[in-house]
């Protein structure tokens, strides 16, 4: 008997390595000290320039937003998405990302999916500044079946000791201002999967939100990163908390950063989700609650600044690319919550 009779395909396991080898060596940035290849990769933070590092890790996935992925055949932008989940975490704590790794899980190897995906990774961590390091390729028959695919990411960052943004200095009459997203992003999509399937929606079917793209394709657009856009905006301005809104939405997340005798007050006619949460929310049938407590709603990342300071920060941001409004100020907490928001203000598009 072989390994190839177990249905793990060393063979093809070498030749993808050997075919993503030049694209994680794309990636590689000041500091990197080792290539693809070797059982752990190597970071020279003091040839990146750190002189007193904290370092920060994250790791995270895309969930069942890989689901739709493989009804629709096209992995490029979950790989993108894998990056962004875990760079925009470093980045609310200031850290700048320097390597990600990434772990691939399947019950047969298709050598064109995997390097979909990595390319994919390829393309995030270029836009995040970061190398793509190494991973792990695991074929598991049993454990997955045949066409089955999981992912997991994880990302190492660095923050010089005096830079670390941990919320400690937000304060009553702080700003909030919100960085809009590019969709969905990568979480609810278990109930964005149920919706399709209890509407009998088809992923091919043309958008009705969005008349040049199918369904599918709206809803595998790629989380937004907004890594480079916070590092130039750090740099310049005194932020004091940043947010990276992902499942639960504002309501759970912004927490995260303030506080305890803090909450933030969000003016809710400032927030206008897209075509396609409207969408989600009208043939779901979903409340505006539930809405605002599973996905992002339009806001992919918060950012906490002084009130003197707003307007250069909001030019800065849109310099950057990123639209930048207003949404809301940091108020003494109230028993009702630590997010407060009009639901009945949201403006959902019809």
């Amino acid at each position: 008997m072989t390994y190839r009779d177990a249905g793990v395909d060393i063979d093809a396991g070498v030749n993808f390595v050997q075919q993503i080898a030049p694209l994680a060596q794309s990636t590689s940035r000041r500091g990197m000290s080792s290539g693809i290849g070797g059982f752990g990769a190597l970071f020279d933070l003091r040839a990146a320039g750190y002189i007193d590092p904290l370092l920060v890790a994250t790791t995270d996935g895309v969930g069942t937003k890989l689901v739709v992925a493989r009804e629709v055949g096209q992995y490029h932008t979950v790989g993108i998405d894998l990056v962004a989940m875990c760079v925009n975490d470093l980045i609310v704590q200031g850290a700048e990302p320097l390597l990600f790794l990434d772990y691939i899980a399947t019950g047969h190897l298709e050598v064109d999916l995997a390097l979909s995906l990595v390319s994919g990774m390829v393309e995030g961590c270029k836009m995040a500044g970061c190398a793509l390091a190494g991973g792990e390729t695991a074929e598991m028959p049993g454990i997955y079946t045949r066409g089955d695919h999981d992912l997991a990411g994880f990302a190492l960052g660095a923050v010089e000791r005096n830079q670390l943004l941990d919320g400690s200095s937000i304060e009553v009459g702080d700003i909030v201002i919100g960085l809009n997203s590019s969709g969905v992003h990568s979480n609810g999509y278990s109930l964005i999967r149920h919706i399709v399937e209890t509407k009998e929606l088809n992923y091919g079917a043309l958008s009705p939100f969005d008349t040049e793209r199918t369904i599918g394709e709206c809803l595998l657009e790629p989380t937004r990163i907004y890594v480079q856009t916070c590092l130039e905006v750090l740099r310049k301005n005194p932020i004091k908390g940043l947010a990276h809104i992902t499942g639960g939405g504002m309501i759970e997340n912004i927490p995260r950063i303030l506080p305890k005798k803090f909450s933030a007050k969000l003016d809710a006619s400032t927030l206008t989700p897209g075509p396609i949460f409207s969408w989600i929310k009208n043939i779901g049938g979903i409340s505006a609650n539930e809405m605002l407590r599973t996905f992002n709603c339009g806001i992919g990342m918060i950012v906490i600044c002084p009130p003197e300071n707003a307007d250069r920060s909001i030019n800065d941001l849109r310099n950057c690319g990123e639209i930048a409004t207003v949404i809301g100020e940091i108020v003494p907490e109230e028993a009702d919550g630590r997010v407060h928001i009009d639901i009945e203000e949201v403006v959902w598009t019809d």
